[in-house]
């Protein structure tokens, strides 16, 4: 399937692909076509994956991958019929990999082909404001509006009736039906990811899109970074509060309600019906389970399980949290009892 936002240089031959890497034994693949790089459950026969943490072992074992880029102690986890490459460091034996198919994937220059939208032609009652800037290819559905001062990218998709709000920025996503992005939105830019070096940072590619579900709202100067190999996701009417930042391969379900300046570090899946409480960081890699409550200001920095109500730093179950904080709880209600009794005098 071709990518829709960046172009594809494969195929290539293993060989070729690395060659100038810091990887043994090349001579002794055989020099067989891969036609892209994917994640270990995408990825079939005519693709190269990557396997880097003992967490994923379970992904690793069903990969229907030819090749895969891993460590020596996580080989043996890889089905037969893919086969490990080892190298020292994975997951910038990748990056430069995936440099090769996606080269202008790592850089996010602002698209030259952008028009005014007075220029084009949408015969699907599109309502928009002024200085509304739109790429090549763009796809905007019946009955959906755009604010002022916003710029769609090329090969961007818009569903019917959504609605766009000003000085909005979207690049490399799709959304579906009935969605609400608010002011001030920069969606599908690259994310944080980078190798750090004294001299100079060497960034990855981030080749996944962002997929918005239907009757989602995004609220005011949300960013939501696209995925690195996989897709940035936010699920069915999930709605965003204001000022979240949400990073590259997160998968938020359907249903979900997150309160403003919440943060989500990368590659972490939320389960539906999540309920995340204002200014709450969420760490990279993890599992949130379905029915999942999370206060306000807690840090979770491990998976919490399906139905569970958690709170605090680090996050722990709500019932201990209470418990453990009673003596702060009842002075807290002390100080507030003589503040009213002040009052009342």
């Amino acid at each position: 399937m071709k990518h829709p936002f960046f172009k594809n240089h494969g195929p290539l031959k293993i060989n070729d692909i690395l060659k100038d890497l810091d990887v043994k034994n090349v001579e002794n693949f055989e020099n067989n076509l891969i036609i892209d790089v994917k994640d270990l459950q995408t990825a079939n026969k005519e693709h190269l994956t990557f396997f880097h943490s003992k967490k994923y072992h379970i992904h690793a074992s069903k990969t229907k991958a030819s090749y895969c880029i891993t460590l020596e102690n996580l080989a043996h986890y890889l089905p037969k019929n893919c086969m490990p490459i080892c190298v020292d460091n994975v997951l910038s034996i990748i990056s430069q990999i995936t440099s090769k198919f996606y080269p202008d994937a790592i850089n996010d220059e602002f698209d030259s082909s952008v028009k005014k939208i007075e220029e084009l032609t949408f015969d699907n009652n599109i309502k928009f404001g002024r200085n509304v800037l739109i790429g090549e290819n763009v796809k905007i559905g019946e009955n959906s509006l755009i604010g002022h001062n916003t710029i769609v990218e090329k090969n961007v998709v818009i569903g019917s009736n959504c609605s766009i709000g000003s000085n909005v920025i979207i690049r490399n996503t799709i959304i579906e039906n009935n969605v609400s992005i608010l002011d001030g939105c920069i969606i599908g830019k690259k994310g944080f990811g980078f190798f750090p070096n004294n001299k100079r940072n060497l960034r990855y590619p981030h080749i996944g899109v962002v997929i918005i579900g239907e009757n989602s709202e995004i609220g005011c100067g949300a960013t939501i970074d696209r995925g690195s190999m996989s897709n940035t996701i936010i699920g069915k009417n999930t709605f965003l509060d204001n000022q979240i930042h949400i990073a590259h391969n997160n998968i938020i379900g359907d249903n979900c309600i997150i309160a403003g300046q919440v943060g989500f570090a990368g590659s972490s899946t939320l389960g539906n019906n999540v309920m995340i409480g204002g200014q709450a960081g969420i760490s990279g890699h993890l599992k949130i389970g379905n029915n999942v409550q999370i206060g306000g200001g807690s840090g979770v920095i491990k998976d919490i399980p399906d139905n569970s109500k958690v709170m605090g730093y680090p996050s722990k179950d709500l019932r201990k949290f209470l418990k453990n904080n009673k003596w702060y709880i009842r002075q807290q209600l002390l100080i507030r009892e003589q503040r009213l009794v002040k009052m009342l005098k």
